[in-house]
């Protein structure tokens, strides 16, 4: 085995280990907000609104990524990309959304770490 082939071997471990790693964070995110935005009062004051609904929309765009990151899809780089980006914005957003809300910490922090996570999938696709 030359060092170029041990190179690419530990190229490709890296890509899906950062590749389970988002989706992984996709998934604790996806569930810290429908558990968030399930005890906020729907249509309660304007800004127990918004934080309910910023929290299903993370749900649902981290559902989705960690979807299109565990599955054989016949997405290309550019869509996985494009994916795992809107997943890291969303999810920087929705932290922000719950700073505002004494109780929401540990859904920010479940937030920030799928953001996290994105962002060094994202190193690993180049």
């Amino acid at each position: 085995m030359t060092s170029t082939t041990t190179s690419q071997q530990q190229e490709l471990i890296r890509f899906l280990e950062d590749r389970f790693a988002c989706a992984q964070a996709c998934t604790e995110c996806a569930r810290a907000c429908a558990l968030r935005a399930s005890l906020a009062d729907p249509g309660g004051p304007e800004e127990q609104e918004h934080m309910r609904r910023k929290g299903i929309m993370c749900a649902e765009v981290c559902d989705a990524t960690c979807r299109a990151l565990s599955e054989q899809t016949n997405l290309d780089e550019a869509a996985v990309r494009v994916q795992v980006e809107w997943c890291r914005t969303v999810s920087l957003e929705c932290a922000r959304v719950f700073d505002e809300h004494p109780g929401a910490e540990e859904s920010a922090r479940a937030c920030r770490a799928c953001a996290r996570a994105c962002t060094d999938f994202l190193v690993t696709l180049g």
